[in-house]
């Protein structure tokens, strides 16, 4: 679970117009009917369950807006409005619910939000009277079930809140319409690969990763040992939080908590035209081999916030065998092959978490996607998995599965 930081003021564009219900339209859009379907389908609802929540992050002072993020919102609201009006068939009273951005993806929410009764929404949560805000605990007692289409990444936080209050979140860090195909998919079939590749990273002991790349080959092992996988198919019907679109298994390999880490290696990551080379070692990067600009900004992240290095998850993406092709989002690219992600992994039963950044704000778990439309540069041309007994596991080859999900 797994998304891109975007935080400097240089990164973020100037402040955009804000859409207007009367405006804002989608060539594709889900109706009210496919939403309350959608709803049935990834959470099945219990009797016992009233309410859900349409969650959306807020602009600051800080993160000024964007004209997506804009859309996501109002899309958000229309979703509320559609919902309302299939609340019989939906069984759930729907209600569109505000908060601060947490300025970093999987960075801890605030104490407080607001529900949304009616109305333009705001441009930022500075127009919002604190005294009509409040409590999360309060919004999670009346409303276990949540949708989170946000412009920055709640999974991690939510999974935290699920451990103690039986929550149910569907995270849609950056959704859009051209997501909305990926979440009509038969995510029966999606869940049933998704629990192989689970089952078979329980088994493993370790994952061996051959990468190609121009001028060279990097090796690389994971350690499994010591963990216990996660799948993500899309069906959210036991307490927790899980991205959708969704069609992924992954770990936390082993951190070395216990013992040294065997994770060591190389690990290549293509940024644009530049090639930058991790040397992981017990499970962390601690420097950077290659050279050029991107390659120095990542040297100089490991060193003011060695977290960052640590290797926070194998996942195991399905939707390409479906024809979902990447869209340039995380939430939906990771789902479709081998992505390894870096930072933070208390989430997902690993040992970081935000106590391990210097600062809230720099708290980050960011994938590093392993598609040819992401990273056309680098080539999975093996990966095996360790299993129990030391036998190798042929898994992709030439970034593509070979094992039998029949």
């Amino acid at each position: 679970m797994r998304e891109c930081r975007l935080t400097a003021p240089a990164q973020i564009v100037e402040t955009a117009r804000i859409y207007s219900l009367a405006d804002f339209s989608m060539t594709e859009r889900l109706s009210g009917e496919e939403l309350t379907a959608l709803v049935h389908r990834v959470f099945a609802p219990r009797d016992n369950e009233k309410g859900l929540a349409v969650l959306v992050d807020l602009p600051d002072e800080r993160i000024p807006d964007e004209a997506e993020w804009a859309e996501r919102r109002e899309m958000a609201a229309l979703w509320v409005d559609e919902l309302t009006a299939n609340e019989a068939q939906l069984g759930l009273k729907p209600v569109l619910v505000l908060y601060r951005n947490a300025h970093t993806n999987n960075g801890d929410l605030p104490e407080r939000c607001w529900i949304h009764r009616a109305g333009p929404l705001p441009k930022s949560v500075d127009e919002l009277d604190p005294a009509q805000s409040i409590s999360f605990a309060e919004l999670f007692a009346d409303h276990p079930i949540l949708l989170a289409p946000t412009h920055f990444s709640a999974t991690a936080p939510l999974k935290v809140v699920a451990k103690t209050t039986p929550i149910r979140a569907a995270t849609m860090r950056g959704f859009g319409e051209a997501m909305i195909p990926s979440v009509r998919l038969d995510y029966t079939e999606v869940n049933r690969r998704v629990v192989y590749l689970k089952k078979k990273l329980d088994e493993a002991t370790g994952a061996d990763f051959v990468f190609a790349y121009p001028g060279g080959e990097a090796r690389l092992h994971l350690d499994l040992r010591f963990r216990s996988a996660h799948a993500s198919g899309g069906l959210l019907h036991k307490p927790g939080a899980g991205n959708l679109p969704s069609g992924e298994a992954y770990i936390v390999p082993f951190e070395g908590e216990s013992e040294a880490s065997r994770s060591a290696g190389v690990l290549p990551v293509q940024f644009g035209d530049e090639i930058v080379l991790y040397r992981i070692e017990n499970n962390k990067a601690v420097e950077v081999i290659s050279e050029g600009p991107v390659a120095r900004a990542e040297a100089e992240h490991l060193v003011r916030e060695p977290a960052y290095g640590n290797i926070a998850e194998l996942g195991l993406g399905v939707l390409a065998a479906f024809g979902v092709k990447p869209i340039g989002k995380v939430l939906l690219d990771e789902k479709l092959g081998l992505h390894i992600a870096f930072g933070r992994s208390e989430h997902f039963g690993g040992q970081v978490g935000p106590e391990h950044f210097s600062t809230p704000d720099a708290v980050i778990h960011i994938d590093r996607v392993y598609v040819p439309e992401t990273q056309p540069d680098v080539i999975v041309k093996r990966v095996d998995l360790i299993m129990g007994e030391g036998q190798a596991l042929p898994l992709m080859r030439d970034g593509q599965y070979v094992v039998d999900f029949s």
